[in-house]
């Protein structure tokens, strides 16, 4: 049986191809880059152009599909439902979804979809620390608004529950908040780096609308970027709270925030 998954070059989508790949289960990737996409994807993995917030154009890439992974990203929420149909019409019979911060169109189009789904509700990324890049590299510096507990996760993690969850029985209708095994400051995320580049880094404060103007820069709307600061400035009880979610699953203990560090330690 096949699985499709969308965003396949994506924080969390390489992820899940990897691990199905790894189980040798065949996997259809959706890219709109296939070039790309082949330098770092599995060898095997077989490649589609397109993009999941078009799904009036993937009838030929949902073709023999029968299993499906979805992950929410901006511009999804008005075709997902559509996706989802089609999908659906095209003989899937179990999808997962990784969800966008809430449970909004998307998320909810596959939980009324009739088929086996399973939603997870990953906390803050750990790949989200690749945004002090430039001014580590820079100045030595991080410039945030709060210094707040955060439980990041791995998106290796994310991407091996995703793969269990469409591999395995036993996981339909389930909502898994997904953690990594502690929950970190900035600060403390700072002193991980710190030490791992072998480099002093200050951590700066700013305003909430000195963050606010700097993430609407990279071309986010107001509103967006309130929503996220804001999910900053007071984070949901879920994001701070470490769950066995990730080991329960797969079996094995969650990766740690050192473990992310170490694998991108050159690039700051």
């Amino acid at each position: 049986m096949t699985t499709l998954v969308t965003g396949a070059t994506g924080n969390t989508g390489r992820h899940v191809v990897r691990e199905l790949a790894g189980r040798g289960e065949p996997v259809r990737a959706l890219t709109r880059d296939p070039a790309r996409a082949a330098g770092l994807l599995p060898a095997g993995v077989e490649l589609v152009t397109g993009t999941h917030t078009a799904p009036e154009t993937l009838d030929a890439a949902l073709d023999g599909v029968s299993r499906l992974h979805i992950t929410v990203t901006a511009g999804l929420a008005e075709a997902g439902p559509e996706l989802v149909r089609r999908a659906v019409d095209a003989g899937v019979r179990r999808i997962t979804v990784v969800w966008g911060g809430f449970v909004g169109p998307v998320e909810q189009a596959v939980a009324d979809s009739g088929v086996e789904w399973t939603r997870l509700e990953p906390q803050e990324f750990m790949s989200n620390t690749l945004t002090w890049i430039d001014s580590i590299r820079a100045e030595g510096v991080v410039r945030e608004p709060y210094d707040f507990p955060s439980a990041l996760v791995h998106e290796a993690d994310i991407g091996a529950v995703a793969a269990v969850a469409l591999l395995d029985d036993g996981h339909a209708g389930r909502a898994y908040n997904l953690t990594g095994p502690e929950s970190l400051t900035s600060r403390e995320r700072i002193a991980v780096l710190s030490r791992t580049i072998g480099r002093d880094i200050a951590f700066v404060p700013i305003t909430h609308e000195q963050a606010v103007e700097r993430l609407m820069a990279t071309g986010v709307s107001r509103a967006d970027a309130e929503y996220v600061i804001g999910w900053y400035a007071a984070p949901p009880e879920d994001a701070t709270t470490v769950v066995d979610t990730v080991e329960r699953v797969t079996g094995r203990p969650a990766r740690t925030f050192a473990e992310w560090v170490a694998e991108h330690a050159d690039r700051f």
